[in-house]
């Protein structure tokens, strides 16, 4: 209820009453959103139409992004920094620095105004266009163990 606002509207129309409703919801879930429009045209038929979505990414969303690919930036080093510890018969030791250098963000554009007609995107290229994309650049130096330091810990 809370992602939720209804207007309503009545009017006198001859010897009836008229009412209109505009009921605006935020989805946080597309299938949601999907399954929702569906019953309410299955429901409702002609008397309802339905407006095409609205993208957008709230702060927290964005957010949580830019977190996610500096984490899995790190994860990639250190998955990286192992292989080539292997490599060279060596073992990987603990973190002494990681410093994120660079975050890129692209994607995310809603154009709220589009036109209603033939040439509008459709519902995919709307949503093509609304995904956000970021990458990050990490710089990070890890400890390097030989492998006989290692098997002096084990005994």
């Amino acid at each position: 209820e809370e992602n939720m606002t209804v207007t309503e509207d009545f009017s006198r129309v001859e010897n009836s009453y008229q009412m209109e409703a505009e009921v605006c919801i935020t989805f946080s879930d597309f299938g949601k959103m999907q399954n929702i429009c569906n019953l309410l045209i299955e429901k409702l038929g002609t008397a309802v139409t339905i407006s095409p979505p609205h993208f957008y990414h709230t702060p927290e969303a964005v957010d949580t992004l830019r977190r996610q690919v500096c984490v899995a930036a790190v994860g990639n080093t250190r998955q990286k920094a192992q292989e080539v510890c292997r490599l060279l018969g060596q073992s990987l030791g603990k973190p002494l620095l990681i410093k994120e250098e660079e975050t890129k963000e692209w994607g995310g554009h809603v154009d709220s105004h589009l036109p209603n007609s033939p040439d509008s995107l459709t519902l995919q290229e709307r949503i093509q266009n609304a995904t956000a994309h970021a990458s990050c650049r990490v710089f990070a130096v890890f400890e390097i163990k030989g492998k006989e330091n290692r098997r002096n810990k084990l005994l």
